[in-house]
């Protein structure tokens, strides 16, 4: 369901700027999926049961937050370059609005700052904007991270 395609991580500290933007491909979302996810991590009615979702506050089927974090993972992961892996320092993570079955996702990320370390030169905490959007462009989630993030010379 997902056609994003890996790319190399060989973006080091000194190939980034403030301003850049990274875009994933897509994930279709299904029923079956929201089902499956909440069933082993967020069993409650509004995930798992169309007709009791429909008398919930989300007035319908909607995946979990978490299940959208999870696919939000992926994608940030696929599409963000970051020599060494993306090292997470902390995240707010807010869901404007509910994810459904027929949203078909992807991320975009934004480089919002890059603070270089004073104690391990080399090193800079980046922090990132990601926002995952439908298939109509509305925001689903919006994740606020801190990395870490090495330059070429930091052999750690």
């Amino acid at each position: 369901m997902t056609d994003t395609a890996p790319l190399p991580r060989d973006l080091y500290l000194e190939d980034i700027a403030v301003g850049d933007r990274f875009v994933s491909g897509t994930h279709a979302l299904d029923a079956a999926q929201i089902k499956a996810f909440a069933a082993d991590y967020d069993p409650q009615p509004f995930h798992l049961d169309e007709e009791a979702a429909k008398d919930s506050l989300f007035e319908g089927l909607a995946a979990s937050g978490w299940h959208t974090a999870a696919i939000t993972m992926k994608l940030f992961v696929s599409s963000m370059p970051f020599a060494k892996g993306l090292i997470g320092a902390g995240v707010e993570v807010t869901w404007p609005k509910p994810t459904r079955a027929d949203d078909v996702l992807h991320v975009e990320s934004t480089i919002t700052e890059i603070k270089p370390s004073r104690s391990r030169p080399g090193r800079a905490m980046v922090s990132v904007e990601t926002l995952t959007l439908n298939q109509h462009g509305e925001t689903r989630q919006r994740l606020l991270s801190r990395m870490v993030m090495f330059g070429r010379g930091d052999q750690d």
